[in-house]
């Protein structure tokens, strides 16, 4: 029977993906409808969901009319990736296009929770969020041979290596891009997964995801990313087993 792991915040399946092709049944949490979502799943809030289940109570779960109650027991380990917007350095973009809104920065209270479950657990973040991070590893899609300088950090309470960063490996200026100083129009080294960002036809193969709507995928961390850390998260499982 294969590890069972929670992915709370789940967005419509990046992280996810990526632990189930690493070997685990995946079940996620989000406070959004996610239709796309490929595994049984709840509508919730993640923290509340996960509150529920350190109180012992049993959340059900389900994905095309099959699924299941799981109780904090049912699980093996758990994936956070809480909302990035509110560490993000978006300041001057944000002011340029008239938004004052403010997003939850909610890792410190997600770490609070996960440390009572007793399980193995990663919460995954953008860059910008490495001051609230605790010595976390970062993952770039160039070290992985993928056209993507999307870096992601990992937190966990086992050990965890990341991937280099290899922008070497990407030097030629192919890539349709958005960041046009000056009015210039310019190529970009790498696929740039974003916001409006043009070259959408070639986002799914550069993230690995053929699933999800493009809002979607500007949201998603390549399934790689979290592959390579489920392979670890496995492993420690499997020495732990043993």
């Amino acid at each position: 029977m294969s590890p069972r792991i929670l992915d709370l915040f789940s967005c419509a399946g990046g992280a996810g993906s990526g632990y189930h092709r690493a070997g685990f049944e995946v079940v996620g949490v989000d406070i959004d409808p996610q239709p796309n979502y490929p595994f049984p799943f709840v509508q919730g809030d993640a923290l509340e969901v996960l509150r529920y289940l350190l109180l012992g109570v049993k959340v059900g779960f389900s994905r095309d009319g099959v699924g299941g109650w799981y109780g904090l027991d049912d699980f093996d380990a758990i994936h956070a990736s809480p909302p990035c917007q509110g560490y993000l350095n978006l300041g001057k973009v944000n002011k340029a296009q008239g938004r004052t809104y403010e997003h939850p920065a909610l890792i410190g209270d997600t770490r609070v929770l996960l440390e009572q479950t007793g399980l193995p657990w990663v919460i995954e973040n953008v860059q910008d969020a490495r001051r609230e991070l605790r010595d976390p590893v970062r993952v770039c899609g160039t070290g992985l041979h993928m056209p993507l300088r999307r870096h992601r950090l990992f937190e966990s309470n086992i050990p965890l290596e990341g991937v280099a960063c290899r922008h070497d490996r990407y030097t030629e200026p192919k890539y349709w891009t958005g960041w046009r100083p000056n009015g210039e129009h310019r190529l970009s080294t790498v696929v740039q997964v974003y916001g409006n960002a043009g070259g959408t036809y070639e986002w799914p193969a550069a993230m690995g995801i053929d699933w999800m709507t493009n809002h979607e995928m500007a949201e998603a961390i390549p399934p790689a990313y979290s592959a390579h850390v489920g392979a670890q998260l496995l492993a420690h499982l499997q020495e732990k087993a043993a």
